[in-house]
């Protein structure tokens, strides 16, 4: 098997078409309005543009632990942050490691975006793997740090819009280190 488990949620459908009694019921037929009736939850959705950094050093990966006063307290991220209207991903991306972790890094390649509905909000990461070019880690926001061999990723409680980046860097990773 490639990659973690991953499970994805779906939001639930309401009904295409009403519900019918049995002739011989003395209960009331109750029309539950086809799904056009009901607003799309992504329509009223807040959505978010994130890039977030695969930052690799000697074999591991860099996980970042959100803060408890950070939302999704204590869910182990990639880091990065909100992309900018005036920015690129890669200029967001070097900006924020900047910021929340006060290194420089040099992005190799870009990973495919991945779109995820959280409850309250949907997200958009733009991935890359990336080095780190300058400076030491000292965290502003992140409550920690660790460098994860890429077996271990799967043993951390990461946020649900990370899982498909960490099983296609797995994917990658076993590609080409040839396992």
């Amino acid at each position: 098997m490639l990659g973690c488990a991953f499970l994805n949620r779906k939001l639930p459908v309401p009904p295409q078409k009403p519900l019918e009694c049995p002739p011989d019921s003395d209960a009331r037929v109750i029309a539950i309005p086809a799904k056009a009736d009901f607003p799309s939850s992504q329509e009223n959705m807040k959505s978010l543009r994130v890039a977030c950094a695969i930052i690799e050093q000697n074999g591991k990966v860099l996980a970042a632990q959100r803060s408890e006063r950070m939302s999704l307290p204590l869910k182990w991220e990639f880091p990065g942050g909100k992309i900018n209207e005036e920015e690129s991903a890669s200029e967001c991306l070097k900006r924020e490691v900047l910021e929340e972790l006060g290194i420089e890094v040099m992005i190799h390649e870009p990973y495919p975006e991945v779109t995820y509905s959280y409850p309250a909000f949907m997200v958009t990461l733009y991935p890359s793997r990336c080095t780190i070019s300058a400076g030491e880690i000292v965290l502003h926001e992140h409550k920690a740090v660790a460098w994860m061999l890429p077996e271990e990723l799967c043993g951390l409680d990461w946020a649900d819009a990370d899982w498909p980046i960490i099983n296609t860097y797995l994917e990658r990773h076993r590609k080409t280190s040839g396992l």
